[in-house]
């Protein structure tokens, strides 16, 4: 009975006057003229219809014929098939887990045991191998459709899984490799991984467990934590053809074979090699930090007159805006909200939002960082291993976890000394970085043909400069710091779909002045507005937009009524293509550099990927010739209509690296 909407001008004090002087609601329907004041009876004489509807809404109908049975109430056992897909479909997650196994889905599996001596004639002629597990302990392979585990690890196995002839088939390679490896065994030859090609398949699934796939492939009902090894197995071998078929119709099959197959090695091989760490430095950082951080932590204090826990939403709440007036920004549904955007724009009116920022900026990088990075040594091999992420973005960018080097702050002091404790794996070697300059906008120089665009990168022009000159309309020579460093947003902010208002707040001006900007940027880069209008038209007739080597990204919001959600789609279908053609750049950069240093028998070894950069620890012996197959690597691994350019620097650690100009002699 909520929101039956009341009879204007009647109040429940009069309503309730009415009902108890004629008894009820018929007797006063019947007996409006007696109605007094003169324009309550008009009220009620002009809204008859809506009263009576009203109590048409509010009284039960108690006249319904139910075919009613009082057994078919009694609480039985639900239907868990068609309860998974339910909660599958409306992604009840925690309730999914709480779903008790249904035994009926489990397939009955028999397992062969065989001896290590056994193996050898069994893969003799085995062209592919199906397999599962993360130690040789719980190894499951599949051959001539027979499900197979060994009982005794010996050199049979172990040459089975060095043999790169002998092609791989799994789900989450490089897991194995990287767990087979910790019990020192060699594992080549990997040829189609599940996991990978679900995610080039559709890169926007929150996850690519074996469960997920068999409900969205096969249309099985499996959780996660029921699954024994010969059961994901028989999963991986049903998955494998309807994924590879996929793959052919959607014409990734290159891109998965070519990049991101070869790509699950060189991730394998970065995470067991690792990164090493000045352990003093973090040490002594840390150290300073605490006594900076009690010296912010005392100028806060004094600032706002008061103690309080700076890391209370609620309290610092109290502080800012009823001791200290401060506007409120926006709202929460707790209260006014002290989120880092809030703490910017109250920044300009008082000191204490500047001191809170610095607070959490220098406390995240502690905790995240200077403290957390020591925790992860591994105590074998002394160095970190951080996790590589291949199927975690949707345009194909790389990502990596415990930790996540890719979020260290480049431009800030503490984010430097932080790199710094990035250090080479002895004093005979050092790091050296290959950096794409400006790939982005070379690669949108490439899409959009616009020739102004293309002639400046093959020129080797300051672009940032030359933009500058162009929306200015001035000579290049007249060109300010200013001016360029506001090019320099606008040429990024075009690359990621940037409005006027965005730029506008980006840039703190005017936002007729931004648009301005925009106007000017596409007056003397035609081709760029043309080429953002055809994606954006391409998304909208296709529903996905691709990358220059046919990874896709699929945009089903690029027609929802919803404005807001309507424009992010559309910038998304701007930016994929740039952004996900670089990432697939550097992968396929990553594949041949790996090649080559295979080739040439280097000692050199590939640490980092983060973003359009590559960190590789190489003996000091290697470096001319180890420099050269890098820049040769990334700067023709894929020819476009500009030239690519990669900035080499060298150093004993990340933040201390001299540029290198030209080759080492």
């Amino acid at each position: 009975v909520d929101n039956i909407p009341a009879v204007k001008g009647i109040s429940e004090k009069i309503a309730l006057e009415l009902i108890q002087k004629f008894g009820s609601l018929e007797s006063l329907l019947k007996h409006i003229n007696e109605i007094a004041p003169a324009k309550i009876k008009q009220t009620i004489e002009d809204n008859q219809e809506r009263i009576k509807l009203n109590r048409e809404l509010a009284v039960l109908n108690k006249d319904m014929q139910l075919d009613f049975n009082p057994d078919r109430l009694k609480i039985g056992e639900p239907d868990y098939k068609e309860l998974f897909k339910l909660f599958k479909e409306l992604e009840f997650k925690a309730l999914l887990k709480n779903l008790p196994v249904a035994e009926g889905e489990k397939p009955d599996l028999e397992v062969s045991i065989l001896k290590d001596k056994e193996l050898k004639d069994l893969f003799s002629q085995q062209d592919k191998l199906f397999l599962y597990g993360n130690s040789c302990a719980e190894l499951v392979f599949c051959v001539k459709d027979k499900i197979l585990r060994t009982d005794s690890i010996g050199m049979n196995l172990k040459d089975i899984l060095a043999n790169p002839k002998i092609k791989k088939i799994g789900h989450d390679l490089k897991k194995i490799k990287v767990s087979l490896n910790k019990q020192n065994f060699v594992f080549e030859g990997l040829f189609f991984d599940t996991m990978v090609a679900a995610y080039l398949i559709n890169p926007s699934k929150a996850d690519y467990g074996l469960a997920e796939l068999a409900w969205d492939y096969l249309g099985k009902s499996i959780r996660t934590d029921s699954l024994d090894s010969p059961e994901a197995l028989s999963i991986i071998l049903e998955l494998t053809p309807k994924l590879e078929k996929q793959l052919y119709e959607k014409k990734l099959i290159k891109l998965f074979c070519e990049i991101e197959m070869p790509l699950v090695e060189v991730l394998a091989e970065m995470e067991i090699t690792g990164i090493k760490l000045d352990l003093e430095l973090l040490k002594k950082l840390s150290e300073d930090l605490e006594k900076r951080l009690a010296r912010l932590i005392a100028e806060i204090y004094k600032i706002s007159e008061s103690e309080f826990n700076i890391n209370s939403p609620k309290q610092l709440s109290q502080v800012l805006f009823e001791k200290l007036k401060l506007p409120v920004v926006k709202k929460t549904k707790t209260g006014p909200s002290t989120d880092e955007e809030v703490l910017n724009k109250l920044a300009d009116r008082h000191q204490l939002p500047a001191r809170l920022l610095e607070y959490r900026q220098l406390t995240k990088l502690k905790s995240t960082y200077i403290d957390a990075l020591p925790n992860l040594v591994d105590s074998q091999t002394h160095r970190i291993h951080t996790s590589f992420n291949q199927t975690s973005t949707e345009t194909g960018r790389l990502s990596s976890s415990r930790p996540n080097l890719q979020n260290i702050p480049i431009k800030t002091d503490l984010g430097k000394r932080i790199r710094e404790a990035i250090i080479s794996f002895s004093q005979h070697s050092y790091l050296v970085s290959g950096d794409y300059s400006q790939i982005e906008l070379r690669i949108l120089g490439h899409l959009s043909q616009d020739e102004t665009l293309r002639l400046a990168f093959k020129q080797n022009e300051d672009i940032h400069c030359k933009t500058a000159s162009l929306i200015y309309g001035l000579d290049e020579k007249e060109v300010t710091q200013n001016m360029r460093d506001v090019a320099k947003r606008v040429n990024f902010g075009i690359v990621y779909g940037l409005s006027a208002y965005g730029l506008s707040r980006d840039l703190q001006i005017g936002q007729e002045q931004a648009q301005g900007f925009i106007d000017a940027y596409f007056s003397r880069y035609p081709k760029v507005k043309w080429y953002i209008d055809e994606q954006i038209a391409r998304a909208e007739k296709e529903g996905f937009v691709t990358t220059i080597l046919g990874r896709r990204r699929y945009l089903p919001e690029i027609k929802n009524k919803n404005q807001s959600i309507r424009s992010l789609a559309q910038r998304q279908a701007v930016n994929t293509p740039i952004q996900g053609s670089a990432s697939d750049i550097i992968k396929l950069a990553m594949v041949e550099i790996r090649r080559g240093i295979k080739e040439k028998g280097f000692k050199g070894r590939m640490v980092l990927q983060i973003h359009d950069e590559l960190v590789f620890d190489v003996p000091e012996d290697e470096l001319k010739e180890f420099i050269a197959l890098i820049r040769d690597k990334m700067e023709h691994v894929l020819e476009l209509d500009v030239p690519m350019k990669v900035d080499i620097k060298v150093g004993r650690n990340w933040a201390q690296m001299e540029s290198l100009k030209e080759e080492i002699k």
